[in-house]
């Protein structure tokens, strides 16, 4: 029904004003009577076999939402009844910030891509940490970066202040240093400047009183070369950190064919299905399967998971085949891995 009758309707509009009003529909409709029954008995699937214990946390299956849909930590109660083994808020900045200006959303439907410049806009990290506060009953990813005008000698300060705020309510955290929408953020990749954060966050990791600390996560571009990937590797040894999300949006444009190729921003859909896994398959077997990967990057189908799964990803995310595809793709993703362990 999604890809048949929904999905046309909502693609004749704006996507930046379509994903609001998705986020108000889905909010008023789990409050209606019978909709948890409806949801688990159309999206949730639940089996033993699908739980994954990965760097220290029980997920009850592998489908998890990426970062950048739930930015503001609004909608992940309501996303996890879509049934997502888990969800990835942000990416949450110290401060509000309003983003780049409109429009900055944009769908090349011909190449089932989105091409996005939202530049990391969020309310900031005290609202979602509001949210957060009830126990959300499921496992939750907190995303973070820097504010715009924060000049990248003065990062940590940002990203500290972001994991202070959310250690208490997150389960896991993702160091977003690799989108290209804010700009100069992608220089924090470069190994000097990369090893310098992650030390340090780890050293206010480790610094807490808490049972343990928390897992960090290195989300990393897709346009990394391999000698790049190379020190992402020693990096995620020298620091100890607990894995690496593959991948973000992407810059290149090779193959594009529709009308909106040319926007500035990050691209997501389809034509990253093969260097994401490309990036998984690398990093896997170069880091001889000693760190954890989360595989995101073109998933529009079971297949294409289990693709990702194969070339070393423990966990993977979905984001722009969650777009296209529509609420009943994790379900199946989660059919296919059940049977492919038959």
């Amino acid at each position: 029904m999604y890809k048949t009758l929904l999905r046309p309707l909502l693609f004749k509009f704006d996507p930046e004003k379509v994903h609001h009003f998705s986020f108000s529909s889905l909010q008023k409709a789990s409050r209606l009577p019978g909709y948890k029954s409806f949801a688990k008995a159309n999206f949730q699937l639940e089996n033993l076999k699908l739980e994954r214990e990965v760097f220290g946390l029980k997920f009850k299956n592998p489908v998890g939402l990426a970062a950048g849909f739930d930015k503001d930590a609004k909608l992940y109660k309501e996303l996890s009844q879509l049934g997502f083994g888990f969800i990835e808020i942000g990416t949450l900045t110290p401060k509000p910030q309003e983003g780049n200006p409109k429009k900055r959303l944009f769908r090349l439907k011909e190449d089932q891509a989105i091409i996005n410049r939202m530049g990391f806009n969020n309310q900031g990290v005290d609202e979602a940490v509001k949210r957060l506060q009830s126990n959300p009953g499921v496992l939750i990813g907190g995303n973070i970066g820097k504010n715009k005008i924060t000049p990248n000698e003065n990062a940590f300060d940002d990203y500290r202040i972001c994991f202070e705020k959310l250690f208490p309510v997150v389960d896991y955290f993702v160091v977003n240093v690799s989108s290209p929408n804010t700009p100069n953020l992608r220089d924090l990749q470069e190994k000097e400047p990369l090893t310098h954060l992650l030390l340090k966050l780890q050293e206010l990791n480790s610094s807490k009183p808490k049972p343990k600390p928390k897992p960090i996560l290195l989300k990393i571009a897709p346009d990394l070369t391999n000698s790049q990937l190379d020190d992402i590797i020693e990096i995620v040894e020298q620091t100890k950190i607990a894995g690496v999300i593959a991948t973000n949006t992407t810059i290149d444009r090779q193959g594009l064919q529709s009308e909106h190729k040319e926007e500035m921003g990050g691209l997501s859909g389809k034509p990253l299905t093969k260097r994401a896994t490309q990036v998984i398959a690398y990093l896997h077997q170069k880091g001889k399967a000693k760190f954890p990967i989360i595989g995101v990057g073109g998933i529009f189908t079971p297949e294409d998971a289990i693709e990702k799964l194969k070339a070393g990803a423990s966990l993977i995310q979905l984001y722009t085949g969650f777009v296209y595809e529509g609420p009943s793709l994790i379900k199946k993703i989660n059919q296919a891995i059940l049977k492919e362990m038959d």
